[in-house]
């Protein structure tokens, strides 16, 4: 059985960094993507970057240019880097698997009731 653990959230200031990560065990896909949503309180759940098996990185606009998503040595790892944190960053960033077809941020969005879910980590920007 999959399992998806991701880790990493904190509390930092606007301008500041923060590196998440999600671990997946039991992965039997072929085509995958695996990457990051967010959830603030009283906002809508959106995708923010997603890499699949192919390698192909995507983006969500309000991120791109400062998030860097990124494979570790092992495949089944996958790192989120945020950089020149902003207030509205302000969420519980949960990774998130989809199996299937390789695909980016609007795949994920799109089919996310049939991913598999993180705990979530709660990333928290102030001024």
């Amino acid at each position: 059985q999959m399992q998806v653990a991701d880790f990493g959230g904190g509390s930092v200031q606007v301008g500041g960094s923060l590196r998440l990560s999600c671990v997946v065990s039991g992965i039997t896909y072929d085509d995958y993507i695996i990457g990051w949503m967010r959830q603030a309180p009283e906002k809508d759940r959106e995708g923010v970057a997603a890499i699949d098996n192919y390698d192909a990185i995507t983006y969500a606009d309000a991120v791109q240019g400062r998030f860097t998503i990124s494979k570790g040595t092992d495949k089944n790892t996958v790192h989120l880097e945020m950089n020149n944190l902003k207030l509205e960053d302000t969420a519980m960033y949960y990774c998130v698997v989809l199996g299937g077809a390789p695909g980016g941020v609007k795949r994920l969005v799109d089919f996310d009731e049939y991913a598999s879910w993180g705990q979530g980590t709660q990333v928290t920007v102030s001024s």
